[in-house]
């Protein structure tokens, strides 16, 4: 029976579900030789250090990640960098297929005056920051203003917003970084703003988020009842009318309707409000907006503008793939077709299709790629993989290793009423592996 060796690169999401497609495959005339390469020294992707800490619902998909690992044709290469541990080219060589399940992680960029000043953040730094992501550790974040600005209209700023915006005491049970947790518990932010370009009907908000928003015990949520009603005239005068948008609608008329509890805590979301600008002496003191409006389905400037003072911005506008050696970025994302890259190279996940889409989305997406892999496959190589590859004494994270790692968060975690406490420094996470 031929074994095919399978190398995927990217142990968040998209790369397990492929491990899970690939193993789902396997029949009395095939099956796959699995490694997962993973940079960091932890596996799991952005369920680790992308989902919010008060979401933990959300990373219970862990345990499916969880029972792939298990699997006799798996093996995990955690600590190993594409392009600096090894190539790209080295990987085509060894492996029969190569698959990409490297995300998103650059964040995308206003293009406006004032966005470097000091303060003004990308998403891509906050969220890994406050999820304990060993390289976001140093992130400087200033919390001394009472007013924070998120801009983009989708769950991420959601998320953002809502970690501004909640008391800090409702993230004491959760997994949230600690160093980020006596930021929070210091900061005097008693207003959050979210600004979205377009308006509610465009908004890329999932219904169950917003639900969730009115639940907050201790902050106010408004949104403009006006601008709800006018995305309800405009969606009557749509010909087709997704599900989904009708219950986003409905959701932000129950906020924009929902009575306040006067508490001293708000998150606003503002929908048609376009940043031009912001402004400051070294560092954020206030931003700009254009207001627009929407006539024919289409968002229109107009010569209306207003400001808003504030000591941070926040982006949450989207991700791009970063480039590395072999690899073309097209779009923000790896240039494929279908989720061929070229010769036995193929992409998954954000990679191949850019940041859309929850976490569920990369299962079918995954299925989708590894059958037309199945199609493609020629003869197995008679090669010996990632392990000849890497330099004699390179400390590799297998699954043990890591099972040690998450072993030790999860009874540091147990001790203090939490989920886990996650280890922040790269050193300590190889020596709890090694331990």
């Amino acid at each position: 029976m031929p074994t095919f060796k399978v190398a995927i690169v990217g142990a968040g999401p998209a790369g397990y579900f492929t491990a899970q497609a690939f193993q789902k495959a396997q029949r009395d005339d095939l099956s796959f030789a699995i490694d997962m390469i993973e940079r960091l020294p932890t596996p799991w992707g952005l369920v680790r250090s992308g989902v919010a800490p008060d979401h933990p619902k959300i990373k219970t998909v862990s345990k499916v990640f969880e029972k792939i690992a298990k699997e006799p044709n798996f093996r995990l290469f955690a600590n190993v960098d594409l392009g600096k541990d090894v190539s790209l080219k080295d990987l085509r060589d060894q492996y029969d297929v190569v698959v990409l399940a490297t995300g998103a992680s650059r964040g995308r960029k206003l293009g406006i005056a004032g966005e470097e000043l000091k303060n003004s953040l990308s998403a891509a730094e906050f969220v890994p920051w406050y999820n304990a992501h060993p390289d976001f550790v140093d992130v400087e974040v200033d919390l001394s203003s009472t007013t924070a600005v998120v801009i983009g209209a989708g769950n991420v700023a959601m998320d953002v917003a809502r970690i501004l915006a909640i008391d800090p005491t409702e993230l004491d049970p959760t997994d949230v970084a600690e160093h980020a947790l006596v930021k929070l518990k210091q900061s005097n932010i008693r207003t959050v703003i979210i600004c979205g370009r377009r308006g509610p009907e465009h908004a890329a908000f999932t219904a169950p988020e917003l639900r969730d928003l009115p639940k907050l015990e201790n902050t106010d949520v408004y949104i403009d009842l006006k601008q709800i009603e006018e995305a309800i005239k405009h969606i009557e005068d749509m010909d087709v009318v997704e599900k989904d948008l009708r219950s986003n609608i409905e959701a932000m008329k129950v906020i924009a309707e929902h009575e306040k509890k006067g508490v001293a805590r708000k998150l606003e979301i503002k929908f048609l409000s376009t940043p031009t600008e912001i402004k400051g002496n070294g560092k954020v003191e206030e931003i700009v907006f254009q207001k627009n409006k929407v006539e024919g389905g289409k968002v229109i400037a107009t010569s209306e503008t207003f400001s808003i003072k504030t000591g941070i911005v926040i982006t949450a506008i989207g991700y791009d793939s970063v480039e590395y050696p072999g690899i073309t970025i097209e779009s923000g994302r790896v240039s494929n077709i279908a989720g061929h890259v070229e010769h036995n190279v193929y992409a998954v996940g954000w990679a191949k299709r850019g940041p859309t889409g929850v976490i569920g989305t990369n299962k079918s997406d995954s299925t989708d790629v590894v059958d037309l892999i199945i199609e493609n496959l020629k003869e197995p190589k008679t090669s010996e993989g990632i392990t000849t590859l890497l330099k004699s004494g390179h400390e590799v994270i297998d699954q043990t290793a890591w099972e040690k790692i998450n072993a030790s968060e999860v009874i540091s975690g147990e001790i203090a009423g939490k989920p886990r406490v996650k280890e922040v420094d790269w050193k300590q996470l190889i020596s709890l592996g090694r331990s």
